[in-house]
């Protein structure tokens, strides 16, 4: 009878082994696992009469997973032939590449993971075949007693009972594995292990500690050659190393992790974005509120943070009642709405804050400002009526891409997520929510994916994810409708009838957190921000010291006209003061001397580039004209 076939757009009619069809169609290489009938399967198998098998290449992230998860088993094997006595943890695929934690008193050094590279090779060569072994528990229990893999059987103990349990064997080398795999270790054609680091034993700083050796591979060299070029871009614009040189942020172990401090530079930064937000908001009918840090848990216990969101909460004791430091900023735009009777003639009704916020994440996930204990958002609530709710949608997704193209940030994901299987809220209400989404975003022309059953479980939600470096998404913009406070807080609003009725509430993120939207900042420019972003806008270097008094009558015009200037009075020599100020980033570079001070003119420099002598009066306005265009790139006065 045999089966089906699709790959891609083309389906065929086939019987037999899988990996004999493939190998005769020519795509060898190309096609690294398969799903039949929906489930996850090795290639080297027989399909069941009459299934539908797809097929999975690089295309396909669980293609990509296939061939990375193998790479990572190859990796363990190489450090078992290597290191006998090291014990395994787990070797998942991730986003660009793949891991596995060791277990092993020594650090690896770096001539350790050449010698482990160097085996890869040696392991990939041999061509081994890759073979998937089915087995009882008991069964299992003696091959991992046998291997003295004491962490792979706590991991066995997890798996449910009448679950199949598989190894994956390649060589001498065995791993507890669902798989699927590759069929033989030499289908990874190019790779690289790129570093090692500490992690604890299932994420738990109580647990021992492993070493995890990260690594990537690429089905050819040049795919591989040309994402290490990337990566190291990446590492030179990675917004810790950066914000640091740039004195865009600190964290102080003396005051905790997780815990953001902003220098001079980093604070103008964030105050340049939050007074251009808030012009925004107040420009779109937002009214600004400002809530307490600290708040009685009662309102947590109702609002449900406390059954829910507990374990990410601070809490502290005072006068005998318990209180929370906010993780959110909901509950008190509840308590203004409900501090009086409203109308639907008062709705929609918009508030927004600059809201801080603590939550407790764990100090082996803090990720500098992409992930903090301590962040600020850009936090709205929107109180309207169903039928207001999809112009309202609309409203914020039109200040959401406006805000974005403003910062020249172009690309990005959109996701619309749906009802999930347990959801508050009737069925209609839902429909109505999801619709009104739906209908929102396909009137901006935005491409998006439907996340089928994602949604919270208080209401349906879109959210945008901001494209960093090396394909990396970052949290980004969020919109989400929520039936449930609305319920719990028993928030009305006075109809037309003279009946109550509750309002739909709206959440909503702009930019999300600042300082998660600092770091994406951070590295999308590389530290070079344009000019009307940048904290300091323009250094002024004087020749001598005798040039200092009109550095200075340049620095009033300049402060006069807000422009952020800064003077380097340093006695060092001007090559030296001109090399720390390109370092530094600084969109333009003024030169003073005898010459510029006769003609009241100043010589201009943007980083490398050298523009020429100007008169005061013209090149400020020049920057003036910049600054209000929001040019993405100080490049002269054309």
């Amino acid at each position: 009878m045999g089966w089906k076939m699709q790959y891609k757009d083309k389906v065929w009619e086939k019987e037999g082994n899988l990996l004999e069809v493939i190998k005769k169609e020519g795509l060898e290489g190309r096609v690294f696992g398969a799903k039949i009938n929906g489930v996850f399967s090795d290639l080297n198998v027989y399909p069941p009469d009459g299934s539908l098998v797809e097929l999975l290449d690089w295309e396909n992230e669980e293609g990509r997973n296939i061939y990375r998860h193998t790479s990572a088993h190859i990796l363990a094997h190489a450090v078992k032939e290597l290191f006998p006595e090291v014990k395994l943890g787990i070797g998942p695929a991730i986003e660009d590449g793949f891991y596995y934690d060791f277990y092993r008193k020594e650090p690896f050094s770096q001539e350790d993971l050449e010698k482990i590279e160097n085996k890869m090779k040696e392991i990939i060569n041999r061509n081994l075949p890759i073979e998937r072994i089915e087995v009882t528990r008991e069964e299992a229990i003696k091959i991992l007693r046998d291997l003295k893999e004491d962490f792979k059987l706590e991991l066995l103990e997890e798996i449910p009972e009448g679950e199949k349990i598989s190894f994956y064997k390649q060589g001498s080398f065995m791993d507890l594995c669902r798989g699927p795999h590759l069929p033989s270790t030499s289908w990874v054609k190019a790779f690289k292990l790129l570093s090692v680091s500490g992690a604890y034993w299932r994420g738990d700083e109580k647990n021992p500690m492993f070493q995890r050796i990260y690594g990537t591979s690429f089905p050819s060299e040049e795919e591989l050659k040309k994402y290490l070029e990337e990566r190291e871009e990446a590492q030179r614009r990675d917004h810790r190393k950066l914000g640091r040189e740039l004195e865009i942020f600190n964290t102080f172990e003396e005051a905790g992790p997780g815990l953001i401090f902003y220098p001079p530079k980093g604070a103008m930064l964030r105050l340049i974005i939050e007074e251009f937000e808030r012009k925004e908001h107040l420009k779109r009918g937002y009214l600004p509120v400002i809530t307490p840090h600290l708040m009685q848990a009662e309102l947590w216990k109702r609002s449900g943070h406390w059954d829910n969101y507990r374990e990410n909460m601070f809490f502290l004791q005072v006068e005998d009642k318990d209180y929370a430091v906010k993780p959110m900023n909901c509950p008190g735009h509840i308590l203004i709405y409900n501090s009086k009777v409203r109308s639907y003639r008062d709705l929609p009704l918009r508030f927004f804050e600059m809201g801080t916020v603590y939550r407790y994440e764990r100090s082996g996930v803090l990720y500098g400002l992409e992930r903090a204990r301590g962040f600020t958002q850009d936090d709205a609530h929107i109180f309207c009526t169903q039928e207001q709710l999809e112009d309202e949608i609309k409203g914020v997704l039109d200040f959401v891409f406006y805000m974005l193209d403003s910062f020249g940030l172009k690309e990005y994901m959109v996701t619309l997520s749906t009802k999930p299987e347990k959801y508050i809220g009737s069925d209609e209400i839902w429909e109505k929510a999801t619709q009104a989404l739906k209908n929102a975003l396909e009137s901006t022309g935005i491409e998006y994916r439907i996340a089928e059953g994602e949604g919270a479980f208080y209401g349906p939600k879109i959210d945008v994810g901001l494209k960093g470096l090396l394909g990396k998404m970052w949290q980004g913009p969020t919109i989400q409708v929520d039936f449930n406070l609305p319920e719990r807080f028993d928030l009305t609003y006075d109809a037309p009838d003279g009946t109550k009725r509750r309002p739909v509430m709206i959440h909503r993120a702009i930019l999300g957190s600042y300082e998660r939207f600092i770091g994406i900042l951070v590295e999308h420019y590389g530290g070079r921000f344009p000019l009307w972003l940048a904290p300091e806008q323009v250094r002024i270097l004087p020749i001598s010291e005798r040039h200092n008094e009109y550095a200075e009558y340049v620095l009033r015009n300049l402060r006069n006209n807000d422009i952020r200037a800064e003077i380097d009075k340093d006695q060092a020599k001007l090559n030296y003061k001109l090399r720390k100020a390109i370092a530094e980033k600084v969109p333009y570079i003024f030169i003073v001397g005898d010459k510029e001070k006769e003609e009241n003119k100043v010589s201009v420099r943007v980083h490398n580039k050298d523009l020429g002598m100007f008169d005061l009066a013209y090149v400020v306005t020049k920057l003036l004209e910049e600054i209000r265009s929001k040019k993405v790139f100080s490049g002269g006065f054309d």
